[in-house]
């Protein structure tokens, strides 16, 4: 398992750099644009400066996610910190949802604007503008193309950050060439379409991130290969009750498997053990699993919940026995709960008598049996 955590903490780590290219991005964009919009007579490169402030703050937010989302699991937090991230995530799409009313409220004023219209932009605004849109569409296939590889869905919100920031870039490129060539309503319209993008965008990163929160389960392909790999399994009868999860952006599953109701516990450990490491190794993002044995598939069969324990069943029953003269030689005893009902075996010596006195003896445990309503059977085993 600590392998596991510590391939986490080098993944988010991995995602690091990306965060710190994109932040010093940001920041030379929005001095940039902000200095060329107040000297290049463009109040939309200076708009577009101020919503790449915006990037800064959702980059020191993902900066703060990701170091925390990497800290290993402690007694508080024993499936580790990833949710985190995927809290980040919301944030972040709040964000978007933020920057995309801001442009839509922006854009309807101006499609309504009935006053004189402003002198036309200087080259230098729309030249900053093109550097801005090619430097963020890079920025965002950089960061997507890393957070797709170590499945970091915060580092895929943060993406699709700067490509908004990229769309907002080719708003005031289109709006600018707009207003030098006397078409300044251009701007407006395609400011408005922007922002219903972007909204659409957010609604997605915050409804993944969303689902994930309220433990939704894996896509149906990933759990018929979980399922299949289980089935496959030496050892495995059947498979019921399979649950799986995502924490961010791994996948956390449990689920019941039956084995023959006679095996030892150390057996069934071991086949329990077996399916975990296969899951582990053939599913890339599964960080965790648990498995529950079964002797039964307890979805069909009776439930045993209401049978005694060995301490207080071994005392009513050597009382019933205690008339046995071959009970005082018992040297093992193993009960068997199954469908509602507990099965008792017992190891006897064979008797001196031959196999006339084991009839005998057997039929009068399972005279016992037949009279103990929690009982199915008991069965002599002789060594």
């Amino acid at each position: 398992m600590s392998t596991g955590r510590q391939s986490e903490t080098n993944e988010l780590n991995r995602g690091q750099p990306v965060i710190w290219v994109g932040t010093g991005v940001d920041l030379i964009l929005s001095v940039l644009k902000i200095v060329t919009g107040i000297i290049g007579n463009s109040a939309a490169l200076l708009a577009d400066g101020i919503h790449s402030l915006s990037d800064l703050a959702s980059d020191a937010l993902v900066l703060i996610a990701a170091h925390h989302g990497a800290q290993p699991a402690d007694e508080q937090h024993p499936y580790g910190h990833e949710r985190i991230e995927t809290i980040a995530t919301v944030i972040l799409g709040l964000m978007l949802i933020a920057v995309a009313v801001g442009i839509a409220w922006d854009a309807f004023g101006r499609m309504l604007q009935t006053a004189t219209p402003l002198s036309p932009p200087e080259i230098w605004a729309i030249m900053v503008a093109a550097l801005s849109l090619i430097v963020k569409e890079w920025l965002y296939h950089y960061t997507v193309a890393v957070a797709r590889k170590i499945h970091s869905r915060l580092l895929e919100a943060n993406a699709w950050h700067h490509r908004s920031d990229a769309i907002s870039s080719l708003v005031v490129l289109v709006g600018i060439a707009g207003a030098m060539a006397g078409l300044p309503v251009l701007d407006a319209v395609a400011a408005f379409m922007v922002a219903l993008m972007i909204a659409h965008i957010a609604w997605g990163l915050m409804s993944n991130s969303a689902r994930e929160l309220i433990d939704t389960a894996v896509d149906d392909e990933t759990r018929q290969r979980i399922a299949a790999l289980i089935a496959q399994t030496d050892g495995v009868v059947s498979l019921h009750m399979l649950r799986t999860r995502m924490m961010g952006g791994k996948i956390l599953a449990d689920a019941h498997i039956q084995v023959h109701p006679r095996l030892s516990v150390s057996e069934g450990h071991q086949i329990a053990e077996t399916v975990g490491e296969l899951l582990k190794n053939r599913i890339e993002r599964i960080q965790d699993v648990t498995i529950h044995i079964d002797p039964e598939n307890d979805e069909d069969a009776q439930p045993n919940s209401h049978l005694p324990l060995r301490t207080p069943l071994l005392q009513e029953l050597s009382g019933y026995w205690s008339d046995i003269p071959a009970a005082a030689d018992i040297e093992e005893i193993k009960l068997h709960y199954l469908n509602g009902k507990v099965e008792v075996e017992l190891l006897l010596p064979l008797p001196e008598g031959g196999a006339q006195e084991a009839g005998q003896i057997q039929a009068a445990f399972a005279e016992i049996a037949s009279r103990h309503n929690q009982l199915s059977a008991i069965r002599v085993i002789y060594a």
